[in-house]
């Protein structure tokens, strides 16, 4: 059973209406893909069939004294079932990672604004070539919900992925798809130090940047696309309480006012998580 929620998403964005549903969801299917890091597909009866790219979901505790959700990205979606790949950081987490084949969470989604693929690449100039081509950046529990972008774009892609170390989680995924460049911190796969180091180290341009990943990198592919003459569009990640934009814990400085508050704050779980990066201070 699943409950329906209207959800109103910004101005900003777009002026329709989405929904988000509430879902005691089966899970089908549920791994370990790397140290800490962890894989479920949830069976739904709709939200699969809402979701974009770059959207999450909130998934539900089964401990009733955890009342708050965890945000978790969605990495793919298919037919009616999506994917979702976190990092174990807490006991909420934890237990997600013990649960089986055939048990069910509560999930509500999908949530956020995701990557507008048609209104992006519109904006976008042709190469010499007459072709357009994306960079997409991926860093760290940033490089799951870059893989369903990767396959939904209709364009060339270069993807560049950053790891810890050699525990390339997804990296045999995204080959399928695209041409991927790995940058690891320690060196023991691809280039040695972040993402942007491999992009220099390899020769790697684009037309359009898409990227999620920690702050840091955001704010060096923020300057990087601003030097490159280039647009931008960033899933920032962030702590979250309620996930739909009434408790105001996930906010980030703007360079326009919200027009509501008439304040230089957005909210990441509803305007976002995905921005212009030239509208977000970060």
């Amino acid at each position: 059973m699943y409950l329906a929620a209207k959800v109103h998403l910004s101005d900003r964005m777009r002026k329709e209406r989405i929904m988000a549903y509430r879902e005691h969801a089966k899970i089908v299917k549920a791994n370990c893909l790397a140290t800490g890091v962890y894989e479920i597909w949830f069976e739904t009866e709709q939200i699969a069939k809402e979701a974009k790219p770059g959207q999450f979901i909130s998934v539900y505790s089964n401990d009733t004294a955890r009342l708050l959700p965890r945000p978790i990205s969605i990495c793919r979606i298919e037919g009616n079932q999506v994917r979702i790949v976190y990092r174990v950081v807490g006991k909420g987490t934890d237990e997600f990672s013990k649960m089986q084949v055939g048990e069910y969470l509560n999930i509500q989604g999908p949530l956020g604004n995701g990557y507008e693929i048609d209104k992006i690449l519109s904006k976008v100039q042709p190469n010499a070539e007459g072709k357009k081509k994306a960079i997409l950046f991926g860093g760290g529990i940033g490089v799951p919900p870059m893989l369903e972008l990767a396959k939904q774009l209709p364009c060339d892609c270069e993807v560049v992925l950053g790891y810890r170390n050699d525990e390339l989680f997804l990296k045999n995924e995204f080959d399928e798809v695209a041409h991927v460049t790995v940058a690891t911190e320690d060196g023991s796969v691809g280039t040695k130090g972040n993402v942007l180091d491999a992009v220099r180290a390899c020769n790697i341009t684009g037309d359009v940047i898409f990227a999620c990943g920690p702050m840091p990198m955001l704010r060096a592919i923020k300057a990087y696309a601003a030097e490159q003459g280039v647009d931008a569009y960033i899933s920032l990640e962030e702590k979250m309480a309620c996930g739909v934009g009434a408790c105001l814990a996930c906010v980030c400085k703007t360079k326009e006012k919200d027009e509501h508050s008439q304040v230089h704050n957005t909210r990441i779980c509803k305007e976002g998580p995905v921005f212009d990066a030239k509208e977000v201070e970060i």
